[in-house]
């Protein structure tokens, strides 16, 4: 087991492990207890009673919160023609029109955080499932980011206004960052709400009476907070 550091260790002591605090309370003392010298991403983690197993019991949504990620997001476009061009005009760092763009991509170049694609792109973008389907950056018509033409403005600035993708992984987990140590509490109270209310309206089909059986906030480096799953500010 890894040890940790004094500094770690004293904002752990700091932390109340058998309390369920309310999220307001929870991120003010994450920002009291933060120790290192770069801005941590802050980021929700949910354990789930869901079965990833069955179909019926799957979350793949999208959320876009309201105050951003407090980061540069760089987005590639997969577009040809017209809609290349529109993908440019919009604001797209990368577009990948070209034979060029998609070898590079193939050869494991993956500086950017959102992939777009059009419809008529996605067998190209189906060739580069190894590289994009490991890191998250395969684009998916439900997580919005394969669009038509005439939606690519509207998905370029989502993706940079703070659009996130959630799903149950594996482990019936459901993990999402909702911005930076630096945010005011009452930024990220807001955006955490949002993403709540985001996962609840994504109850599946098959969900188990209350699906969300934990809470967890953290920052990169900090010790997990646990929040009242029942707390009248997220029972949206």
């Amino acid at each position: 087991m890894a040890s940790h550091g004094n500094k770690y260790l004293a904002a752990r002591a700091k932390v109340d492990r058998e309390k369920l605090y309310g999220p307001m309370e929870a991120l003010e003392l994450l920002k009291e207890i933060t120790y290192v010298n770069f801005d941590e991403t802050v980021e929700v983690h949910l354990r789930t009673s869901l079965d990833p197993r069955q179909a019926d019991q799957q979350i793949r949504d999208v959320v876009v919160l309201p105050n951003g990620l407090g980061k540069t997001v760089t987005v590639v476009v997969f577009a040809q023609g017209e809609a290349a061009e529109a993908a440019r005009e919009a604001g797209a760092d990368y577009v990948a029109d070209s034979d060029e763009m998609v070898q590079k991509i193939q050869g494991g170049w993956t500086d950017f955080d959102v992939a777009i694609a059009t419809p008529d792109m996605m067998g190209t973008v189906g060739r580069l499932g190894r590289v994009l389907g490991p890191r998250g950056l395969m684009p998916n018509p439900k997580a919005g980011t394969v669009v038509q033409q005439d939606n690519i403005a509207d998905a370029i600035q989502e993706a940079k206004a703070g659009r996130i993708e959630f799903r149950l992984d594996k482990t019936a987990n459901i993990h999402a960052p909702i911005g930076k140590i630096s945010f005011t509490a009452e930024q990220l109270q807001e955006n955490f709400v949002a993403f709540m209310l985001a996962v609840r309206q994504a109850r599946p089909a098959g969900a188990p009476g209350n699906f969300i059986r934990r809470i967890t906030l953290a920052s990169s480096m900090s010790p997990g907070i646990k929040i009242d799953p029942y707390a009248s500010s997220i029972t949206l």
